[in-house]
């Protein structure tokens, strides 16, 4: 597939805040579980735009740490979801060459999806077209806290702490920073995603609610992020 014409610099990494699923449900007199389905194919659509782009880098927030919060029926609906994308998903990573990466914690995760995870990261794990992580339980200060801890429980000497070392204990790690995060849904917040490796991020606020999020809507984004000058600190 052809890159729109107006992209001067590709991304090598992309992360998006997939949000709007369940005002999407709402607009069309759905059930919220509608929604999240709609946007679950949302994901698997972009996932396949990745391959034909070739963008090496695609993190894709599906579940935070505080998503506990929300009605046990829409969690366990999340996971029943989860449950049957993982087989899909997984399947299309293999003819592919796609690599699966998942960001977060799995203990909390039913025991079925923490094996089925295990697996596609196992079977996947050579594959080198594009690497697509799934931050599913994740959340930015708590990898950040578990990252102290294992920094801590491996007595490092605090002269031998520096940047470096910390990215090696994220979740992150051995993955690029994210040159541009979306965020779909109209709002204009990182709610508690990748803010260590955000620091030098583009972000991409759309108002577009993500199971509407397509091909277009991509590519407006990819032509924003060509235009903008990244100093880095720099002049």
């Amino acid at each position: 597939m052809e890159l729109p014409l107006k992209i001067k610099q590709m991304p090598q990494h992309i992360a998006i805040i997939m949000d709007g699923n369940g005002r999407w449900a709402k607009k069309h007199n759905l059930p919220r579980q509608e929604g999240h389905k709609k946007g679950s194919v949302s994901a698997q659509r972009i996932v396949e735009l990745f391959v034909e782009y070739k963008i090496p880098f695609l993190t894709l927030y599906a579940f935070s740490t505080e998503n506990w919060n929300r009605p046990k029926m829409e969690v366990d609906g999340l996971f029943s979801l989860l449950d049957i994308r993982l087989d899909e998903g997984l399947q299309f990573a293999l003819g592919n060459g796609v690599r699966f990466r998942h960001l977060g914690k799995l203990d909390k995760l039913p025991h079925k999806i923490q094996d089925k995870i295990k697996e596609a990261h196992e079977l996947t794990k050579n594959n080198d077209a594009i690497t697509v992580c799934m931050a599913f339980n994740y959340g930015s200060r708590d990898e950040i806290v578990e990252a102290m801890k294992s920094i801590v429980r491996d007595h490092v000497k605090a002269q031998d702490i520096n940047e470096r070392l910390i990215n090696r204990y994220l979740y992150t790690d051995g993955i690029p920073d994210p040159d541009l995060i979306i965020r779909t849904g109209g709002e204009m917040r990182l709610s508690n995603f990748l803010l260590w490796q955000a620091a030098y991020t583009e972000i991409y606020f759309t108002d577009v609610l993500w199971p509407d999020f397509d091909k277009e809507e991509l590519d407006k984004a990819l032509i924003a992020y060509s235009k903008r000058t990244r100093r880095f600190g720099k002049l």
